[in-house]
């Protein structure tokens, strides 16, 4: 059965994709004429970009390489670069570097999705009238800041339109396509791949550019992927093949005769001339509507890669609300939200028009395109134990499309695609510079830990006063005395009756059941160690791992608990193997971040 929900969520970016998608194949950037032979070309390469990317690449094979039943570039980097493994850092680095710039890369992808489809949805007010062109960026602009205003409110009420409004849109993009196909059926000629074929060899550098827009129609792969773990592949695959794709290929095909029928006209935007008549302002609204959902998606995604990039120690802390007390992948991120919210309505206002944000668009989606493909590569051959030959032959496949698509995105760099490789060489950079200045701060920490036999030896001959009650210790390190107690100890003199080290550990895998979460080790003299384990789409909680450790034989009464959590002053003037500029970041990062 096809999931409504997933219609909305995983398919909201391809859903919209023919908004600008061909009309930015035919727009100012590649001057192309609308001649039977071009359009026949261009639509052969949309349809066949559909087939292999989507159905082919992520649907048929990258969605097989999945951590735990969860998705997306972070889970398959975990399955790539487990901590268990101790070689990878020294034969996989620039593999495992090239995966954290992709999930950066994604962030610019986030920024950029929302600003375009809103502001191509509503220029459908200008093919209605003229009137309306002085308000087309306002009219956007007051979109965007509304959707993201409601992101403190969870996405569970907008959540229950996802698939009734999508299921709309889709119905809707097919309906008006029809008509104009049957008008021209030799349209549908486009269907074979020699159209394509002969439209690269017929106009050369131009036709390779072009690949740039078409690789528009296909953006939203990386979204089927991570959305894997909310609705797994049988509902995904469903709603591709009996809803989406036949709607998009009616639509896409219904433009491609509309061109033939009457270029000039059609040519300014194909989709809404497509919709003339009565059927245009309805057609607006419901394109608005699909591309908030649309957004709502690229969001959501964008607070879950957060929540994974912290549990896994490649980003600083953040406050992360939890909007449903049943979904506990619905969540809300503040910091994350706002400096969306900043940046797309900064790239609207500064690009004013889809079309020359779409000379924007594209560059992050083909980067962290092909860095999926080298990371799949690695998970067959380490995981699955696929030969070379085979491996080989897959990888090939995929990044003659990938390679294709990247290099044709480069001559965006100057027109805008610096934009989304900036924001990704920001994030890379403090996700590096975290887990680096964790590591270096670890390590220094560990060296001034005591061991734990000296310490109880020490208490056996000092016996201190213990006071009534229980001491949580929070520490990183699950071993030694953590510094923080030995400062208490040393100032206090005094003990509690009941001392607890709690430290918190993040696996390489999504989640991890409650009967395999927590560790007890009692370790004489009223000291106990309960060590917790979390996935990285898991958000740890203190108080109920002492609820569950009561449930162990821990006897822990909240009431009479006290709880002790170290604090580090950072100086960058040591004499650490850090840059100093990077111990600065460090340092910022860390006073900023959550306890």
């Amino acid at each position: 059965m096809v999931s409504v929900g997933a219609l909305g969520i995983v398919y909201g970016d391809i859903g919209t994709s023919p908004l600008y998608a061909i009309k930015e194949c035919f727009g100012p950037n590649h001057g192309l004429a609308v001649t039977t032979e071009n359009v026949l070309g261009i639509l052969s390469l949309v349809v066949w970009s559909l087939v292999l990317v989507v159905a082919v690449k992520y649907l048929s094979l990258v969605m097989r390489a999945d951590n735990h039943g969860e998705g997306g570039i972070l889970a398959l980097f975990a399955l790539v670069h487990p901590k268990s493994d101790k070689r990878s850092p020294r034969n996989m680095f620039v593999l495992l570097m090239l995966g954290l710039f992709g999930a950066a890369l994604l962030y610019g992808d986030g920024m950029i999705t929302p600003a375009i489809s809103v502001l191509s949805a509503v220029e459908g007010l200008e093919v209605a009238t003229h009137t309306f062109q002085p308000y087309v960026v306002p009219i956007t602009v007051g979109i965007l800041i509304g959707l993201f205003f409601m992101q403190r409110r969870g996405t569970g009420g907008i959540g229950a339109i996802f698939g009734p409004t999508m299921l709309v849109w889709f119905v809707a993009i097919a309906a008006v396509g029809l008509p104009a196909i049957a008008r021209h059926p030799e349209v549908l000629k486009a269907a074979s791949p020699s159209y394509a074929v002969l439209f690269m060899m017929h106009n050369g550098r131009t036709g390779f550019r072009v690949l740039g827009a078409v690789v528009l129609a296909v953006t939203g792969g990386e979204a089927l992927y991570a959305d894997m773990g909310h609705f797994g592949r049988r509902p995904i695959r469903a709603a591709w093949y009996t809803v989406v794709m036949p709607a998009l290929l009616c639509n896409y095909f219904g433009q491609g005769a509309l061109l033939l029928a009457d270029g000039k006209r059609a040519m300014a935007n194909p989709f809404y001339a497509l919709a003339h008549g009565w059927m245009l302002y309805p057609m607006v609204v419901i394109a608005t509507v699909a591309t908030v959902i649309a957004s709502q998606a690229l969001i959501s995604g964008a607070f879950s890669l957060t929540q994974q990039a912290v549990q896994l120690g490649y980003w600083p802390r953040v406050r992360i609300v939890h909007t449903s007390g049943r979904a506990a992948g619905q969540i809300y991120i503040p910091e994350i939200n706002w400096a969306l919210m900043i940046a797309c309505v900064a790239l609207v206002i500064g690009f004013r028009r889809s079309d020359n944000l779409a000379a924007a668009y594209g560059i992050a989606v083909t980067g962290t395109m092909t860095i999926t493909s080298l990371l799949y590569y690695a998970v067959a051959r380490r995981m699955w134990g696929w030969s070379r030959v085979r491996a080989g032959f897959v990888l090939t496949m995929f990044l003659s499309v990938d390679l294709s698509f990247l290099v044709a995105n480069v001559n965006k760099i100057e027109s805008g695609g610096w934009f989304p490789l900036a924001v990704a060489a920001v994030v890379f950079t403090i996700m590096t510079t975290w887990r680096r200045g964790r590591a270096e701060l670890a390590r220094q920490m560990t060296a001034g830990m005591m061991p734990i036999d000296l310490f109880m030896q020490d208490l056996a001959v000092t016996q201190p006063y213990r006071v009534q009650g229980t001491a949580v210790f929070m520490t990183s390190a699950a071993g030694g005395i953590p510094p923080v107690l030995l400062h208490h100890f040393k100032h206090n003199k005094v003990l509690h009756q009941q001392v607890v080290l709690l430290s918190v550990v993040t696996e390489d895998q999504p989640v991890v059941s409650g009967s395999e979460r927590l560790e007890i080790e009692d370790l004489g003299y009223g000291f106990y160690r309960v060590v917790a384990h979390y996935g990285f789409m898991q958000n740890p909680n203190v108080l109920k791992t002492l609820r569950r450790a009561q449930q162990k034989g821990l006897k822990c009464d909240p009431d009479t608990t006290s709880f002790y959590l170290g604090r580090e002053t950072l100086l960058v003037t040591g004499k650490g193997r850090m840059a100093r500029w990077r111990k600065a970041l460090f340092a910022f990062l860390s006073r900023n971040s959550r306890n």
